[in-house]
C-alpha cells in the first residue's frame, strides 16, 4: 500500500481507537492515538510478519512498552488479518481476548505481556539478546512512551543494549510531552532523549512521528554494531480537536456526543 494511502487508512485505525473506548466506557485513547502512523511503519513497511502464522519463528519482534495505548495495536492487528475487526468492540470486556494491556497468552500477534511502565525495553533488549545467541536473523523494536522513560529500568536495558552491540533492536520513542498527572517537564523532566541515548551508545534519528514515510526512512537508517533509537515527535490525541495535546484524555472514554464529533472529524461516518 502506498504511502499516502497508508496515511488515509491511518483515520480510520484512529476511528476504530475511539469506537473501542467509547464502547468499552474505559480506556486510554490519547496516548493510543499518538502513535498510530509509528506502529504502521512498522507493520505495513518493514516488519516481517506472517498474520496467518502469528508464532513463526523468524519473524520480527514487536514490544508495546506503553502497554495501555494497546488499542492503537489492536486495531492494526485487526486490520493486519490476525483476528476480525468485529472483535475490536470487545476491548477491555470479559472473557475478550483484547484486555487493557496487552497479553501474548491470548491475543494472536502479541509477542509480550507489558503494562507496568518502564519494562518493555529490556524486554525487547532480551529478545535481541536472545537472537544474538541463537544465531537469528529477525529484528526487535518496542515502542515505549516518554513518561515511563522516568524510569531508571529504561537506562539500564539502554545499556546494556549497546554494551552488547544489538544492532538488531530499534526503540521508537512516543515523544509527546504529556502523561497521566501532567506535562513530563512538571512531573519529572527526562532531559534531552537524542542526547541521552547518544551518549548511551546509541545511533539517533528524530522525525515527525505522524510521518509515516519519515518513520519508515528513520528505521532503515544503517546502524552496524549499535541498537537505534528513533525519537518520534507526536501530539496526544492526535487527529481528535478535543483530544490533542489534552492531558486529561489520557485515560478517559468519551461519551456518546464526543464520540461523534470525533467520528465526524476523523471522516467516518458508519465505523461499524
Amino acid at each position: 500500500m502506498e504511502l499516502a494511502l497508508q496515511q488515509e487508512k491511518a483515520k480510520q485505525l484512529r476511528a476504530d481507537i475511539v469506537k473501542m473506548t467509547y464502547l468499552a466506557k474505559s480506556g486510554h485513547p490519547g496516548g493510543s492515538l499518538s502513535c498510530v502512523e509509528m506502529l504502521m511503519a512498522l507493520y505495513y513497511n518493514i516488519m516481517k510478519v506472517d498474520p496467518s502464522n502469528p508464532g513463526w519463528e523468524e519473524r520480527d519482534r514487536f514490544v508495546l512498552s506503553k502497554g495501555h495505548a494497546c488499542p492503537a495495536l489492536y486495531a492494526v492487528l485487526a486490520d493486519k488479518g490476525y483476528f476480525p475487526r468485529e472483535d475490536l468492540w470487545t476491548l477491555r470486556k470479559f472473557h475478550s481476548h483484547l484486555q487493557g494491556h496487552p497479553d501474548m497468552r491470548k491475543t494472536p500477534g502479541v509477542d509480550a505481556n507489558t503494562g507496568s511502565l518502564g519494562q518493555g525495553v529490556s524486554i525487547a533488549g532480551g529478545m535481541a539478546l536472545a537472537a544474538k545467541y541463537k544465531g537469528e536473523s529477525h529484528r526487535v523494536f518496542v515502542i515505549t512512551g516518554d513518561g515511563e522513560s522516568q524510569e531508571g529500568l529504561v537506562w539500564e536495558a539502554a545499556m546494556s543494549a549497546a554494551h552488547y552491540k544489538l544492532d538488531n533492536l530499534t526503540v521508537l520513542l512516543d515523544h509527546n510531552g504529556l502523561q497521566i498527572d501532567g506535562t513530563n517537564d512538571e512531573v519529572m523532566g527526562v532531559g534531552d532523549m537524542m542526547a541521552k541515548y547518544k551518549a548511551f551508545g546509541f545511533v539517533c534519528v528524530k522525525v515527525d512521528g505522524h510521518d509515516i514515510g519519515a518513520v519508515v526512512e528513520a528505521v532503515n537508517t544503517p546502524h552496524p554494531g549499535k541498537p537505534l533509537f528513533v525519537c518520534c515527535e507526536t501530539h496526544k490525541g492526535h487527529g481528535v480537536s478535543f483530544m490533542e495535546d489534552q492531558v486529561g484524555w489520557h485515560g478517559k472514554a468519551p461519551n456518546k456526543e464526543q464520540y461523534e464529533q470525533a467520528m465526524k472529524e476523523l471522516g467516518v461516518s458508519d465505523n461499524g
